[in-house]
């Protein structure tokens, strides 16, 4: 089947914009009632935003769809994407919803849907959300007595708060660290800080003054500039850059330097061998994680399984395979002991813990590997015809495979949140490497134009 509204992670556009329309999202809500209305007990649905200000508008029509479907409905306010899986296992609902873009900018918004149990939907449960988008749902919705009710609930950031300090070993602090935190005036903006205050940091904030227009701006994970300069100027040991949702996070070193999700999963991978939390011989990354990283592990005795790009298919790979450690090297950390999806301060917090452990600098400990170089670059697309089916692309494509050979990879697929084709290559060949990306970069933008 095709999907038409789910993408990698969710539903996601440009808001006041198909799909990101009252409309639509007022269907999802009485789609995904319909589906998980069962027994006669009063169903619940926890509902969390991040800051951008079609949240609100979002917001209001997932409550009516919600409601006419007759479940009762939990509205959280600004809450970080894995608060709302915690919650939604923790009050027993049976259905949780994040309304966020996550990294992209304020002018978009998007919808993400947890089932019962904290994780992401199937595939399976997504194609029956749009089946049911599309039909004629009136004869399914909730009789006039049982329809549901809204009410915003009070305490939850708390809840999240204790929740993401218990995840650091027993007795630790974090007194004595000086921390820079971007929370990319996104849903993070006072969780994080309190999180981190209450282990016992000095914690500066940045990106703490969210406006509804500048989620994101250049702040949080995807533009980190201003916490590597803010690093710097007050000689802090850590910069921590949530994205707008806080479900993955960048670290700088002490160094003002960027630190990855590669060399994140290989901090915590190793550290998790030692202890023998690890609960299988290596970790789940997508394709787009560093070859540096795979050479990493392998000398460690560890594996590295990749699987398609979205965090929710690492999340279903670990899950099928019984690993406890995955992510991306964008920063979606999964830590399947903690939580069911990514947690960019969790995350954080267990590589606080290797640094206090080794007493170390950051720039030492997050230093694993040497990364083989890698480059990205995206090529926009007009229209709904992939250029991917061109036949100039398709030879550029197979010329640069063979001038890779094995020592490279070539990684080309189409953006699951944005009208983006992304070609990645690396190798130990920086300049084989730019030259092969650069050419099938060239062949698809003459198609695209």
């Amino acid at each position: 089947m095709t999907r038409s509204y789910f993408g990698t992670d969710g539903i996601r556009g440009q808001a006041n914009r198909w799909p990101i329309t009252p409309e639509v999202a007022m269907k999802v809500g009485m789609a995904v009632g319909v589906i998980f209305r069962n027994g006669g007990h009063r169903h619940r649905v926890v509902l969390g935003k991040d800051t951008r200000l079609s949240g609100y508008m979002t917001e209001t029509a997932l409550v009516a769809g919600f409601t006419s479907a007759g479940m009762d409905v939990f509205q959280l306010g600004p809450i970080p994407t894995p608060g709302v899986a915690m919650l939604t296992r923790s009050l027993r609902a049976d259905i949780g919803v994040m309304i966020s873009a996550s990294h992209n900018a304020y002018a978009d918004n998007g919808i993400k849907i947890f089932g019962p149990d904290g994780f992401k939907l199937s595939d399976e449960v997504e194609h029956e959300i749009e089946r049911l988008i599309e039909s004629d749902l009136s004869g399914r919705l909730a009789a006039p007595a049982d329809l549901g009710r809204a009410k915003r609930v009070d305490g939850v950031r708390d809840r999240y708060v204790e929740y993401a300090k218990r995840t650091l070993p027993r007795n630790m602090s974090l007194e004595g660290l000086r921390i820079v935190v971007d929370c990319a005036n996104g849903a993070a903006y006072r969780t994080a800080p309190e999180v981190l205050w209450e282990l016992g940091a000095e914690v500066f904030s940045i990106g703490v003054d969210p406006d509804g227009l500048n989620i994101n701006k250049d702040c949080g994970s995807t533009s980190i500039g201003a916490l590597c300069e803010k690093v710097r100027e007050l000689c802090a040991d850590i910069g921590i850059a949530l994205d707008g949702d806080a479900d993955r996070v960048i670290l700088v070193d002490e160094k003002g330097e960027a630190v990855d999700g590669d060399q994140l999963m290989a901090v915590v991978a190793e550290s998790w061998k030692k202890s023998g939390q690890l609960a299988q011989p290596g970790i789940v990354a997508t394709v787009m994680s560093n070859l540096g990283l795979e050479r990493h592990l392998s000398g460690l005795g560890l594996a590295l399984e990749r699987t398609k790009v979205g965090d929710r298919h690492v999340v279903e790979h670990m899950r099928r395979h019984g690993f406890n450690l995955g992510g991306e090297q964008s920063g979606h950390i999964i830590l399947s002991d903690f939580s069911t999806t990514g947690d960019g301060l969790v995350a954080a917090l267990q590589v606080l813990a290797v640094v206090r452990q080794e007493n170390k600098p950051v720039s030492e400990v997050c230093r694993r590997f040497e990364p083989v170089p890698q480059i990205l670059k995206n090529v926009r697309i007009v229209g709904g015809t992939s250029p991917l089916d061109s036949e100039a692309v398709v030879t550029s494509i197979e010329a640069a495979k063979g001038r890779l050979g094995k020592g490279g990879r070539l990684v080309i697929r189409p953006s699951g949140t944005e009208p983006l084709i992304r070609v990645m290559a690396e190798g130990d060949d920086v300049d084989l490497v730019n030259t092969v990306v650069d050419d099938i970069c060239s062949a698809l933008s003459e198609v695209a134009a």
